[in-house]
């Protein structure tokens, strides 16, 4: 299962009642923290989220409504007395546009190392112990006005494993597990395979998170089949599409239409220019598209379940 909570919708400037714009996951007990603008920490509060055991912090771009938040949060992770390694991630020039942030948090009681993720995708479990094997996140190019990525967390699922046939064919049972992470064994005098004791692999569960973008090819094929899509919208009106093209941006009914041509199953609307008053008024743009889609709300929240596990 996969746990997401919107922490707040807004683009550039906070309002009282919209928190700029970021997302957390939670797997396992373990989690993501996607952007961190300026007032994060107090909007996740209000979510009734915390951010203080986050193993990792992953930035779309570096423009300050979402990363401005980054010295407050850790400075608190410090005085939390945090001793757990902390991971950040983002696009091209991470190091350089950390320098300032991490010179303005000064000390901390842990260590923050600055990671890139690669297209393909990283186990997170290969980086903190107590993530599920098979949950990985990857990163896409986006267009934006400056180097800019999404996220796609990914956590596949495996066959049934066949204990019987695990049997015949002579595996330990201490050796079982092994085959479940798919690694090969040796029973006696022949090698085991997992294949041969494991059924067809199941779906699993993904998750896109956007940043800003204009609608881009990059961002239609990471998001293919998506159980959830948090997709900035910052323009509301159809009029306003050349508008939030030339500034890297979509408005609802590009989102919508990203959302369509993607196959994705759910679509959450956020970031939202402070000229929007009002998200629902904009909502039919988007609907006319993708039926399903919905505008977020800071501190919206969703259970994302395997199939089999879901309600008829």
């Amino acid at each position: 299962m996969i746990y997401i909570t919107l922490i707040g919708t807004a683009a550039l400037v906070p309002l009282p009642e919209r928190a700029l714009t970021s997302a957390l996951l939670t797997c396992a007990g373990h989690s993501i923290l996607f952007d961190c603008g300026e007032g994060t920490q107090s909007a996740a509060r209000k979510a009734g989220v915390s951010l203080m055991k986050a193993d990792m912090i992953a930035l779309t771009h570096y423009h300050g409504d979402h990363i401005f938040g980054l010295p407050g949060l850790l400075q608190t992770m410090c005085s939390m007395g945090r001793t757990e390694p902390l991971f950040l991630t983002g696009p091209a020039g991470l190091e350089e546009a950390m320098a300032p942030i991490l010179t303005l948090t000064g000390w901390t009681s842990y260590e923050i190392r600055l990671i890139e993720t690669p297209a393909q995708g990283m186990a997170l479990s290969g980086l903190v112990k107590g993530w599920p094997e098979m949950a990985k996140l990857s990163s896409f190019p986006t267009e934006h006005r400056v180097p800019s990525q999404g996220y796609c967390f990914t956590l596949s699922r495996a066959g049934r494993f066949n204990p019987q046939k695990a049997k015949e064919l002579g595996v330990p049972v201490n050796l079982w597990g092994l085959l479940q992470k798919g690694q090969p064994v040796q029973a006696g005098e022949k090698q085991v395979l997992p294949g041969q004791v494991m059924g067809e692999s199941r779906k699993g569960l993904k998750f896109v998170f956007t940043g800003d973008t204009a609608a881009c090819d990059a961002l239609t094929g990471a998001a293919e089949g998506a159980d959830l899509m948090i997709s900035e919208a910052t323009y509301g009106e159809d009029g306003q599409a050349q508008l939030a093209a030339d500034h890297g941006h979509m408005n609802f009914r590009q989102a919508a239409e990203t959302a369509r041509k993607a196959n994705v199953k759910r679509l959450w609307l956020a970031h939202y220019s402070q000229m929007i008053e009002d998200p629902q008024a904009y909502l039919p743009n988007a609907a006319e598209v993708f039926p399903d889609a919905v505008c977020g709300r800071d501190g919206m929240c969703a259970s994302l379940l395997f199939e089999e596990d879901q309600k008829p």
